[in-house]
Formats: structure tokens, C-alpha cells, sequence
């Protein structure tokens, strides 16, 4: 039997703060626009666009629409991406792309493509944890919380419905 040792690296204030300051930075960077489209990669990811969501509507008049994206981790090419609701339109739209750990790129650089073609006129990245290992051309415009590992270590972010935590293992 394998035990591994994890380390509680973020609990759930402290993640709640690094919500709302990430919320207030999206705001700042985004004062001009009507609308702005969060895309939450599924599963986290999309908890965490919900979190930054509910924020955005209290501290602005931004009109804030919530997608999710779903796409297979291991094998992005074998299956298919989808995004629900599909939006209308984003041409000429400012969305902010968000997975809550940000390890090598690979998972948000997959989901590029599907927002480029839909022609969103920027596209930004936010990510509760940054790990700081980049395999692909992706850095997060906006990160609550960056953190150096090993490749050894993994990140595991714990959405339990009503509390966050963050571990180290």
C-alpha cells in the first residue's frame, strides 16, 4: 500500500480571498466591456467560474454569462470538446477561459481553438493555482495563488459543494 502525505497549501478562506481579489482584477481589466463570458473547464474549473461569476455580478454591471467546458484530460484529440450552453455568438466577445490548477498548458491550450473559431475578440486565462511547469505556449492572465512544485508533486483542489481546500501531495 502506497501512502502519500498531503499538505493543506490553501483552505477555505484563503481561498475565498484569492476569488475575490481575482474577481476584482477580471473587473479592472474588463471595466469597458457589456458582456463577459466565463468558460469553466469541467469539473473544478467551472466550480471556480461560478465562484468568480457570483463575484463579478456583485462588484459590477457586467453582464456575465457562465459556459462549461467539457473535454476528455488524458486523450483531447480522441474525443470531442463540447461547451454547454453554447452561446449564440462570441464574435467580437471578451471571455476568460478558467481551470482551477494550471500545470503544463496542455488542457487549455485543447479548449483555444473551439474560442477562436467561434471568433471572441480576447481571450484571457484564470486559474485558482499556478504550478509553474509550461509545456505549451499558455501563462494565466489572472492567478490566485502561484506555486512552484516538482514534477513529483500534484495539486489537488477539493470542491466539496460548500468549502474549498487545496493540497499539496
Amino acid at each position: 500500500m502506497v501512502f502519500t502525505k498531503e499538505s493543506l497549501i490553501l483552505d477555505h478562506t484563503q481561498i475565498r480571498q484569492k476569488i475575490k481579489r481575482m474577481a476584482f482584477e477580471i473587473y479592472e481589466q474588463n471595466v469597458e466591456e457589456q458582456r463577459l463570458v466565463l468558460a469553466g473547464i469541467q469539473e473544478n474549473g467551472y466550480f471556480l467560474a461560478q465562484a468568480l461569476a457570483d463575484e463579478l455580478r456583485e462588484i459590477s454591471p457586467l453582464a456575465i454569462e457562465l459556459i462549461s467546458v467539457q473535454l476528455h484530460k488524458t486523450e483531447p484529440l480522441a474525443h470531442e470538446l463540447t461547451i454547454s450552453p453554447l452561446p449564440d455568438t462570441l464574435e467580437d466577445t471578451a471571455v476568460v477561459l478558467v481551470d482551477d490548477v494550471l500545470n503544463s498548458g496542455k488542457t487549455l491550450a485543447y479548449t483555444l481553438r473551439v474560442f477562436l473559431e467561434k471568433g471572441c475578440r480576447q481571450l484571457e486565462i484564470a486559474t485558482l493555482i499556478n504550478r509553474h511547469h509550461p509545456l505549451y505556449p499558455i501563462a494565466a492572465t489572472y492567478t490566485g495563488y502561484s506555486l512552484s512544485t516538482t514534477l513529483r508533486e500534484h495539486i489537488r483542489v477539493v470542491w466539496d459543494g460548500t468549502e474549498w481546500n487545496a493540497y499539496l501531495i
